[in-house]
């Protein structure tokens, strides 16, 4: 895997990332302290040629609580007990938040709500209102 594949028209080489191995705290035994598991996945997403700018802003606005100021992306795994799994963990991760932004929004068209729906609904408050009517005690005119 040379690249990863988000759809048709998003392929990222992955020399575009940067992964640094720590320690995990996660499941592992002794191995915990002796093996570096942990991956940290760095991505410019800024700066990055493998996205187009209209994808690039619609990334930026959906994840901007996970980007830093220098404009990586940063994601951690240690799910695993292992590095490679752990490597593509992170890879799936990424593949995820990319194609939740790769397709536009859809433009909402306005609508008008139906007669029967604004009947319904007046119909429900006549009833709410009866109903709250009901509970209270009897005045001096009743």
């Amino acid at each position: 895997m040379e690249q990863l594949v988000v759809n048709s028209r998003i392929k990222i080489p992955l020399n575009e990332f940067d992964l640094r191995y720590d320690r995990s705290s996660g499941p592992g035994g002794q191995n915990v302290n002796k093996l570096a598991t942990k991956v940290t996945l760095r991505w410019a997403v800024t700066t990055s040629p493998s996205l187009s700018e209209t994808v690039r802003q619609r990334f930026l606005k959906h994840y901007r609580r996970r980007i830093t100021k220098s404009g990586d992306l940063v994601i951690n795994s240690q799910r695993f007990r292992d590095q490679s799994r752990n490597i593509n963990d992170c890879y799936e991760k990424l593949r995820g938040l990319l194609e939740k932004v790769a397709a536009p929004p859809k433009k909402r068209k306005p609508t008008k709500p139906t007669r029967a729906s604004r009947e319904k609904r007046l119909r429900e408050k006549r009833g709410r209102s009866k109903s709250i009517e009901r509970r209270k005690p009897p005045g001096m005119g009743d």
